[in-house]
């Protein structure tokens, strides 16, 4: 595919928590990507899951709009848009679920185009934060302790979920397992809070991760690239409350981040080795943001989540830790379209037929 000049159809909104976050990241990215190179073509997700293609989408999501879906079936286009020709390429700046966990890449596959960021395999794995744990746990990746609850279980059984829970003391972090933004998330300080926060956790998500509260440096990176990843260097959050919440990070702005993280060398070498471990374990491609924990009482580093689809708004941490890298924004996101189309054409070379010469399945 010749990406002298490429539509690229800008996907963002969806229907999670993070519509409004997505929003702002696309608005970012269309105003950074190279107007020589591609022309862009914002594709909006109503709230209400229907694709929003006509006029100006970026205006129309953030009106809020919900446009009526039009009469076919397997199309989750607005009325009137069913004729929309495909872009040569599909930008995902879809947070959370819809976008980042699998469902709009198994849409996207039969389409025949290339799409930023990883596969479905990845995405559906990195977005549940429970399942992203057993597997580096698998690969003697280090992550801080946890329980993992379903909603289910947890109306089955409350005492028992509670009890399960206590070995990991106090303070405790609970986060529904596919959410992101920090959407959700509560700090809780005496167990008798403890339920009243599992149950607004499980408005969110029907799985819910309840992770030990460790006195911690909040330690990112930023990798692109396949199985052999550039890894940025280490940047750090220093939050301004008792954590990095939704409201700290997007509304009020009173946290800083530090880019580069100060560091000792060798601890900033595991860190950025961890994350290309991580990365590689969960097999990821094109992009995440890998963030860490450090123990500040003994020193020890942990994994804590990996995020697919980072945000990409003025203030994100990817796209700065890209560029205190060496990798400028329109860069980096030409090449993430580059990193597409190559996977794209790694998959069209595949062998994906088989014919056994027999006429065994013929028969009724």
């Amino acid at each position: 595919m010749d990406n002298a000049r490429l539509s690229v159809g800008l996907l963002f909104g969806g229907e999670s928590p993070e519509h409004e976050v997505s929003i702002v990241s696309a608005r970012s990215i269309a105003a950074h990507l190279d107007p020589a190179r591609y022309d862009v073509i914002p594709m909006g997700i109503a709230r209400n899951g229907v694709w929003v293609l006509t006029g100006d989408p970026f205006a129309r999501l953030a009106a809020g709009e919900q446009p009526e879906r039009g009469p076919h079936p397997f199309l989750p286009f607005e009325r009137g848009a069913e004729a929309t020709p495909l872009p040569d390429v599909f930008f995902n700046a879809i947070h959370g679920a819809g976008g980042e966990d699998g469902q709009l890449q198994g849409f996207l596959e039969p389409l025949g185009r290339p799409y930023t960021g990883a596969g479905l395999l990845a995405m559906a794995a990195g977005l549940d934060k429970w399942i992203t744990k057993r597997i580096w746990e698998s690969e003697g990746l280090p992550v801080v302790p946890y329980r993992g609850l379903t909603e289910e279980g947890w109306a089955r059984d409350r005492e028992g979920a509670l009890a399960s829970i206590q070995p990991l003391g106090l303070p405790l972090f609970v986060k529904p397992a596919n959410l992101g933004s920090s959407i959700g998330i509560e700090k809780v300080k005496r167990f008798e809070d403890l339920a009243p926060a599992l149950d607004r956790a499980f408005r969110f998500d029907r799985r819910v991760l309840v992770e030990q509260g460790l006195e911690v440096r909040e330690l990112e990176v930023a990798v692109l690239g396949g199985d052999d990843p550039f890894v940025s260097v280490v940047g750090e959050v220093l939050p301004a409350g008792e954590f990095y919440d939704f409201q700290d990070k997007y509304l009020d702005g009173r946290s800083t981040t530090r880019i580069p993280a100060d560091l000792p060398a060798g601890l900033q070498d595991q860190v950025r080795a961890s994350a290309a471990a991580a990365y590689r374990a969960l097999d990821a491609y094109g992009m995440a943001r890998v963030d860490f924990f450090v123990d500040r009482p003994t020193g020890r580093l942990f994994l804590n989540e990996v995020n697919f689809i980072p945000g990409f708004t003025s203030i994100s941490m990817y796209p700065k830790m890209m560029e205190a890298s060496g990798v400028p924004y329109p860069e980096l996101l030409t090449r993430l379209i580059d990193l597409a189309i190559k996977r794209f054409q790694q998959r069209a070379a595949k062998v994906r037929t088989f014919q056994s010469g027999s006429s065994w399945f013929e028969q009724p």
